[in-house]
């Protein structure tokens, strides 16, 4: 349960520390974690907007009855809105700067969709192994650690599966439950990776004795966020702390749609690039289907394409 900002000040008077409830917390945590210029922006708006929430009770010293007409108001009532109004020119600020930072991001995205690159992205609960298995996939050497959101700053790097297929991986922030609404508000630009994303990885830390909830909290994270309809693909992490072997489980048609593996060992990163040029191939198959039936040529069997 949240702290109310009478009860959080009371206990600081009775501990005589500063106290944090879960909400704060996760900010705290975030605000460390952010190495980006757009997560830092997107952190500090967070903790703006959870500030502006509690400033009523943030000034006891000050009188703050409210008065009729003239300057009766009172130098508290005052103090309050001069400060609500300049965390809402900040928070304006900051998000002009977010808004260009994100129209960034969308036009590289446009920039990989005229090359028709395949675009994955990794999704899951906090610590569940995601930056490790980035870093497997595509060796991009980025900071891994068994920390709460580690990662915060989206990164996307290239990789290639069997078949000489080139995908582009993006690594996300971490999910877990009662995300503060601040934050995922926040982070929708950098959550966008995963919307328009052609294939979501989604990794599951399978050693971990709450997995059904970390996955379906997951699940509502991704509905809030509009990529409920993205396909999905199952990646159990974390076999070597369970003794399984890295394996693989089918659908009824046959199309892999679940691998485990450690991305720790890298037992089972095969599985998983194979996996992945099977939803590569599948999704080509289709878009070539529908060219044939729209009227639109397609090339020959054997034919040369040149990809610009």
């Amino acid at each position: 349960m949240p702290l109310s900002p009478a009860q959080q000040r009371n206990l600081e008077r009775s501990l005589n520390v500063a106290v944090l409830d879960r909400e704060l917390l996760i900010l705290e945590i975030f605000a460390q974690r952010a190495k980006s210029s757009e997560g830092k922006l997107q952190v500090e708006v967070a903790q703006l907007e959870h500030l502006a929430t509690r400033l009523v009770r943030g000034w006891t010293h000050l009188e703050r009855q409210r008065g009729g007409l003239g300057k009766t108001g009172g130098p508290g009532e005052k103090q309050i809105e001069l400060d609500r109004r300049l965390i809402g020119a900040r928070v304006k600020r900051l998000r002009e700067r977010l808004k260009a930072l994100g129209k960034q991001r969308r036009t590289q995205r446009r920039s990989r969709a005229r090359r028709d690159v395949f675009s994955v992205s990794l999704v899951g609960y906090t610590n569940a192994g995601k930056s490790t298995l980035f870093n497997a996939l595509t060796r991009a050497g980025s900071y891994a650690a068994d920390q709460l959101f580690a990662t915060l700053d989206t990164t996307s790097r290239r990789c290639f599966v069997p078949g000489e297929l080139e995908v582009v991986v993006s690594d996300t922030v971490g999910f877990i439950r009662g995300l503060p609404h601040q934050l995922v508000d926040a982070f929708k630009s950098t959550l966008e990776e995963s919307i328009e994303a052609d294939l979501l990885l989604h990794v599951v830390d399978a050693a971990s004795p709450a997995r059904d909830a970390q996955m379906g909290e997951v699940g509502r994270v991704l509905t809030e966020i509009g990529a409920a309809d993205v396909p999905r693909l199952l990646v159990f992490n974390k076999i070597d702390a369970m003794d399984r072997a890295a394996s693989v489980e089918r659908d009824v048609c046959g199309t892999i749609r679940a691998v485990f593996l450690s991305a720790a060992t890298g037992d089972g990163i095969e599985f998983l690039r194979e996996a992945i040029a099977e939803r590569v191939r599948d999704s080509r198959s289709v878009s070539a289907e529908s060219l044939s039936t729209s009227g639109i040529p397609t090339p020959a069997a054997g034919s040369a394409v040149v990809v610009k």
